[in-house]
């Protein structure tokens, strides 16, 4: 279910704020209520080419401990494509709510 939407998950869990790699995978973990679980290998490389189409900005930090870690954040032109597919998957999950209301498989047990 995630294949097409890791960069609209990616750009939505930065909105919040610019984060290093193990950050993004936590809150997204969080945020998902545990329900995505991504590995660095699926993380990393999503990020380096968010960044190389500019949706993202990074910079190094050094955490306290003095360990080097890449800093990403949202760029305008990520903030603009973010609402657009907002807006894409809103419009998708109310046609999806429309086609499954009613039908029996949907139905909470009683």
């Amino acid at each position: 279910m995630l294949k097409g939407h890791l960069d609209l998950i990616m750009l939505a869990t930065l909105a919040a704020g610019p984060a290093h790699g193990y950050a993004v995978i936590e809150a997204i973990k969080r945020k998902s209520g545990q329900a995505f679980d991504l590995p660095e290998g699926t993380i990393y490389p999503a990020l380096h080419r968010l960044e190389q189409t500019g949706l993202l900005s990074s910079h190094w930090t050094t955490a306290e401990s003095g360990r080097k870690r890449r800093v990403y954040a949202l760029t305008r032109r990520g903030r603009r494509v973010l609402a657009e597919r907002c807006a894409v998957w809103e419009r998708f999950s109310v046609a999806i709510d429309g086609l499954l209301e009613g039908t029996e498989p949907c139905k909470s047990p009683a």
